[in-house]
């Protein structure tokens, strides 16, 4: 006795079936005394979450397909500052002699305006 049966009708019991896992379970936990009874509702809810995804494992599969997701995760790249230049043959000692400087500089600017910004603080 074959009965033909829709993909729309499958989904829908599917769905049905995931929903009254839930709702048992969490009935079942939440009227249980005993460490048992909640035991058994605890089987209900991860029957129905395995059901849940297995429901939407067709989804997911198509979604977040690993053959479409590698490629663009792939082509993500770091690229380096603009400003820098990297000659090959170039000593590298002179540009980070300037590049010390220049930060040193910039620390040496911050200091002071933090210092003049405590001691307007201070001084009110």
């Amino acid at each position: 006795m074959d009965i033909s049966i829709s993909s729309r009708d499958f989904h829908c019991l599917q769905l049905a079936c995931v929903a009254l896992g839930l709702v048992a379970g969490s009935i079942i936990i939440g009227v249980s005394v005993s460490k048992a009874a909640a035991a058994v509702g605890g089987i209900f809810l991860g029957a129905a979450g395995l059901g849940l995804l297995i429901f939407a494992y067709p989804f997911l599969k198509t979604r977040l397909n690993l053959d479409h997701l590698l490629p663009a995760i792939g082509s993500l790249r770091v690229h380096p500052n603009p400003g820098a230049d990297h000659t090959v043959g170039r000593s590298n000692t002179n540009g980070n002699k300037e590049g010390a400087r220049s930060s040193l500089s910039t620390v040496s600017r911050t200091l002071e305006k933090l210092k003049l910004g405590g001691r307007s603080a201070e001084e009110s």
